[in-house]
C-alpha cells in the first residue's frame, strides 16, 4: 500500500529554490555532488524532520532532486513529510545500525560508488561528523577530493523567505501564550516541576489554532540557578521573594521562536530592578539601530555601551541567527563579527546577563530584520513581571 503523502509545509518550488542556491555554491567550488548531513540543514533543504541517525542528503548539479539515503525504519515518515519523489528516497538496512565499525554514511558511500563518483569532486558536511565518520569517507574514497562544504546551507538559509517568516509569527505567538501562562501559574508554593509542565503544556497547544509541533529545551531557572541560564527545573517549590528566569522557544514545523523574561515572587530587589532597566535599555537601543545594511558589530557595540552607562557589563553575545532550531551559527550580533544584516535574517535578541555567580536577569525577542527596521516577532509585554 503506498504511503500518502501529508501536507506539506511549504510547496515544492520553495524547495526547489532552495536548492539551487545550494547549486550556486556547488559550482562556485566545482563540485558535482554534495552530501548534506546537517539535521538543519536536511529539514529546510526537504521538509523532513527524521531522527538524526547517521544519513546522507545528496544534491547533484545535474538532477533537479537529491536523493536521500536513511535508514529503513524512517522512510515512511520522511515521504510524508518531504516533496521528494519516493524513488528518491533510500533505505539502508538494519546491517548499518548498532555496529562498532559500520554505520548509515556506509550506505551513503556505497550508493556514491554506484554512481561512478570515485574520481569526482563532492562536497560534505565536516562539522557534524565524528573523526571515525570523516575517516570512512577518507578511506573508502581515496581518489575523491573532498571540499568541506560545513557552512555554506547556513549562510544560504540565513535568510529566510516570506514563507519562513509566515512560520516564524506562528511560532512567535506561542511563545508569547507560553510566557503568559507561566505568568498565571507561578505562585509561591508551587513545584518547579508543575509550572514548567504548564508552560510546556502551553507551547505543545500552541496559538490561534496553530499548534506547537515540537518541544525545544526550556531553561527555568529559579533562585540560587539564576547566576547560570541553561539550567532547568528541580525538585524545589517556588518560594516567596524567588526570582524566575524563564528561557523558552516555540517551534512550528522545526522553526523556532524564542524568547525570554525575568519574573519576581513579590517585590524584586533594588539589584534586579536595575539590571533589569539596563536590559530593557539595551534592548531597545538594538532595536532602534537595526535595519537592512548595519554590521553586527554594530548593533552589539550600541548595545554594549547602552547597558554600561546603566553600571552593567555584558559578557555574552547580544543576540544570533533563529530560524530551524534554536540557533544559526553563521550569524551572530557581537563585537567583531562583519555580517551585514540583510531583510528577512531573523535573530534572537537576547539582553542576558549573568553578573554573579548567583545573580542573572534576562530579557529577549525574537525578531526579522526589515529594509528599514526590525520587526518584533514575539510581542510579549517587555517587563519585569512582579507577582504578588
Amino acid at each position: 500500500m503506498a504511503v500518502v503523502k501529508g501536507p506539506q509545509v511549504f510547496p515544492r518550488p520553495e524547495y526547489l529554490r532552495r536548492l539551487a542556491a545550494v547549486k550556486v555554491k556547488m559550482a562556485e567550488r566545482d563540485i558535482e555532488a554534495v552530501v548534506i548531513t546537517e539535521s538543519a540543514h536536511i529539514t529546510y533543504l526537504t521538509g523532513s524532520i527524521s531522527p538524526p541517525d547517521a544519513r546522507g542528503l545528496i544534491i547533484f548539479e545535474s538532477r533537479e532532486e537529491p536523493v536521500f539515503i536513511l535508514r529503513w525504519l524512517d522512510v515512511a515518515l520522511t515521504e510524508q513529510e518531504t516533496f521528494l519523489d519516493r524513488d528518491n528516497i533510500l533505505a539502508y538496512s538494519e546491517e548499518f545500525v548498532g555496529g562498532p565499525d559500520t554505520n548509515g554514511y556506509d550506505a551513503v558511500i556505497d550508493f556514491l560508488l554506484d554512481q561512478g563518483l570515485s574520481k569526482a569532486s563532492i562536497g560534505l558536511e565536516l562539522s557534524d561528523l565524528t573523526v571515525a565518520s570523516f575517516e570512512k569517507f577518507k578511506t573508502r574514497l581515496p581518489q575523491i577530493r573532498i571540499v568541506d562544504f560545513s557552512h555554506e546551507v547556513e549562510r544560504i538559509r540565513s535568510i529566510k523567505s516570506d514563507l519562513e517568516i509566515a512560520v516564524m509569527r506562528e511560532a512567535a505567538a506561542i511563545a508569547d501564550a507560553a510566557v503568559l501562562r507561566a505568568l498565571e501559574i507561578m505562585r509561591p508554593g508551587v513545584k518547579e516541576a508543575d509550572a514548567i509542565a504548564e508552560i510546556v503544556g502551553a507551547l505543545a497547544r500552541g496559538a490561534n489554532g496553530k499548534i506547537g509541533t515540537w518541544l525545544a529545551e526550556p531553561f527555568l531557572c529559579a533562585s540560587s540557578r539564576i547566576g547560570s541560564p541553561h539550567t532547568h527545573w528541580s525538585e524545589d517549590t517556588l518560594q516567596q521573594g524567588s526570582q524566575i528566569n524563564l528561557e523558552i522557544a516555540a517551534v512550528r514545523h522545526a522553526y523556532h521562536a524564542a524568547i525570554c523574561r525575568t519574573y519576581s515572587l513579590g517585590n524584586p530587589s533594588d539589584r534586579l530592578l536595575r539590571m533589569h532597566a539596563a536590559q530593557l535599555a539595551g534592548l531597545e537601543a538594538g532595536l532602534s539601530v537595526i535595519r537592512s545594511g548595519v554590521i553586527s558589530d554594530e548593533v552589539a557595540g550600541v548595545i554594549h555601551r547602552t547597558t554600561e552607562k546603566y553600571g552593567f557589563k555584558k559578557r555574552s553575545r547580544c543576540g544570533y541567527g533563529l530560524g530551524i532550531g534554536w540557533w544559526e551559527q553563521a550569524t551572530s550580533l557581537k563585537i567583531g563579527d562583519s555580517t551585514v544584516l540583510q531583510p528577512n535574517m531573523t535573530f534572537h535578541l537576547h539582553l542576558g546577563s549573568w553578573i554573579e555567580e548567583n545573580f542573572g536577569c534576562v530579557i529577549s525577542e525574537s525578531i526579522r530584520v526589515t529594509e528599514s527596521g526590525v520587526e518584533l516577532l514575539t510581542k510579549a509585554p517587555r517587563e519585569l513581571f512582579v507577582i504578588d
